[in-house]
């Protein structure tokens, strides 16, 4: 039981060694200093627990030598090594980014993927336009990383390459585009992202609401109020559930109009539920209507629950 605790303690005390006391010249050494301290930064084990961080703070003293190693790492089928990678690499921050960069044209899709991800992470714009230069890549995968990590830079260059790829025919694709657009603040796609409501890709259709709240809210309300009679029945429920998240009037008598008139059952309970969010204690008096004339007892139950939760949720309003 002694050797472990022994052994643990004595690696501590020596990682920050490996930087300051033996400084390291030959490219052979760097990489045999960087294989020894990527082990015990990358392990899962409970003995080291404590020395993965001193472990890849050494890796990431080292600098811009230390990049094209943690590159060839980026091959690993391990997840817990491949973040290790990008952990290490956001500590180096833009030193390491030349080298990224040329080995964004390396053969290896897998390689060139992790490489976007780690030169988003670090947010230098150095790489936005080496980035565009592979957001059209053969392979969907570093389409995907390559315009993710364009919106995580947010570089408004980065703006067409964003718009081309909401059309995209991955729809890992689109929904990283989706995010970039709400990244960058691309109002001019706000038309764009109420159309993704009706995207066959979940991901698509969830980051796409999420996108349009950090976008301008006149301008995102101009286009659900004009979508919420949409003949694509998904695209209109996911408008009637953000319309009763803003709860403006016209909002509110946009709901009791799909809620009332609504062309099928979902849209119409859509639509219900969301005005009960917007206005849970009836002010306006269209939910004791709706619940008179609404013929589908699924229907009045979801209405009654969302009514009883906003309630939970809000205090009555003083008389």
């Amino acid at each position: 039981m002694n050797k472990p605790i022994g052994l643990t303690l004595s690696l501590i005390l020596l990682l920050p060694l490996f930087v300051t006391v033996a400084p390291v010249t030959a490219e052979s050494d760097i990489g045999e200093k960087i294989d020894s301290l990527f082990v015990i930064a990358s392990s899962g084990e409970v003995m080291y627990r404590d020395m993965t961080e001193p472990a890849m703070d050494s890796i990431a003293a080292l600098g811009a030598p230390a990049v094209p190693f943690l590159v060839e790492k980026f091959a690993t089928k391990s997840a817990r090594e491949r973040w290790t990678v990008i952990w290490i690499l956001q500590r180096i921050g833009s030193p390491a980014v030349p080298f990224l960069i040329t080995s964004l044209n390396r053969p290896e899709h897998l390689i060139v993927q992790r490489v976007c991800w780690a030169l988003g992470d670090i947010g230098d714009t150095a790489a936005v336009e080496p980035l565009l230069g592979i957001a059209g890549h053969a392979r969907w995968q570093v389409r995907d990383q390559s315009v993710g990590a364009l919106g995580k830079i947010g570089d408004k260059r980065a703006g067409t390459a964003v718009t081309r790829a909401l059309d995209d025919p991955i729809g890992q694709v689109r929904k990283a585009a989706v995010v970039a657009a709400g990244q960058l603040g691309m109002d001019e796609v706000i038309p764009k992202l109420v159309h993704a409501f009706g995207d066959d890709f979940y991901g698509a259709r969830m980051a796409a609401v999420d996108a349009l709240h950090k976008l301008d809210t006149v301008r995102v309300l101009e286009v659900l109020y004009d979508s919420a009679a949409s003949e694509r029945d998904m695209v209109g429920s996911i408008v009637s559930s953000m319309l009763g998240g803003y709860a403006t009037d016209q909002a509110i008598d946009i709901l009791n109009e799909q809620a009332r008139n609504g062309a099928t059952p979902n849209r119409r309970a859509h639509a219900a539920v969301a005005l009960a969010i917007a206005d849970p204690w009836d002010n306006c008096g269209y939910m004791e209507e709706i619940l008179k004339t609404e013929s589908d007892r699924l229907i009045r139950l979801k209405i009654h629950s969302a009514i009883r939760t906003a309630r939970n949720e809000q205090e009555e309003p003083s008389k």
